[in-house]
């Protein structure tokens, strides 16, 4: 039987993953979709955020459970996957590593002159003005509580024991890649609190001022998959690290 890892590997591997996926999807919207050699559009920057949790999930979700994600932290404890005292470490260190990933993303961008993280958006989420497509505040709460309950069933059902085994990181990349095809239109998709914040501070005016609602919407949305997956479906007491090993 494999040795359990400990809090601070745990960690290492939370502030990882969590500093790939932004880092790699945002920079993706940043960097990539403006480009006109490359333009790889909303297309591009949905399947750069699916691979970066596939990969990630792969390389690191066996030792951690790979949530890079404090609303997958929060669901997970719901979902009675890990213990609830673990929570805080977890999402302290998501939340850094999101701010570092925004950080050195601003640091490659601004290499661009006339570059500037305001003008641009540098990738955060908005409602309103701030919604890629202008939709309002109502709309945007709904689809974000929604997709990411929805990611949280997906990540609890692909890691049940009674699930087919080694898919779950397939499953829940390509999960993520569809919620960005579906919502990056509306959002620009957060579905992650860490995401949201680690761009979001950087984008700076309009953009921390909206930043309320996408650390509420994920975190209910994680909540409510949690809660009722243990309650409608659960049957199985295996952590998230165990189960990504299986």
């Amino acid at each position: 039987m494999a040795a359990v890892p400990s809090t601070s590997k745990k960690l290492a591997a939370e502030f990882l993953g969590t500093f790939v996926l932004v880092f790699g999807g945002c920079g993706t919207a940043v960097l990539a979709t403006t480009n006109p050699d490359v333009g790889v559009g909303w297309l591009g920057v949905a399947l750069a955020f699916g691979l970066t949790v596939l990969t990630m999930a792969y390389a690191v979700g066996h030792i951690s459970g790979g949530h890079f994600n404090p609303a997958v932290t929060l669901g997970a404890a719901a979902g009675r996957r890990i213990a609830w005292s673990e929570v805080p470490a977890y999402i302290g260190t998501q939340l850094v590593a999101g701010i570092v990933a925004g950080a050195l993303l601003l640091v490659v961008a601004s290499g661009l002159d006339g570059f500037s993280a305001q003008d641009s958006g540098f990738a955060s989420n908005g409602y309103g003005d701030r919604s890629p497509m202008g939709y309002g505040l109502l709309a945007c709460l709904v689809i974000e509580v929604l997709l990411t309950a929805v990611f949280l069933w997906v990540i609890l059902g692909s890691t049940d024991t009674r699930a087919p085994k080694g898919m779950a990181p397939l499953a829940i990349g390509l999960a993520l890649t569809l919620i960005h095809l579906i919502s990056i239109p509306v959002t620009n998709t957060s579905v992650n609190p860490a995401r949201s914040i680690g761009v979001g501070l950087f984008a700076g005016g309009d953009a921390i001022a909206q930043l309320w609602l996408f650390i509420l919407a994920p975190v209910v949305g994680g909540l409510v998959a949690g809660f009722s997956y243990a309650m409608l479906l659960g049957d199985d007491a295996v952590g998230l690290p165990e189960a990504m090993e299986a």
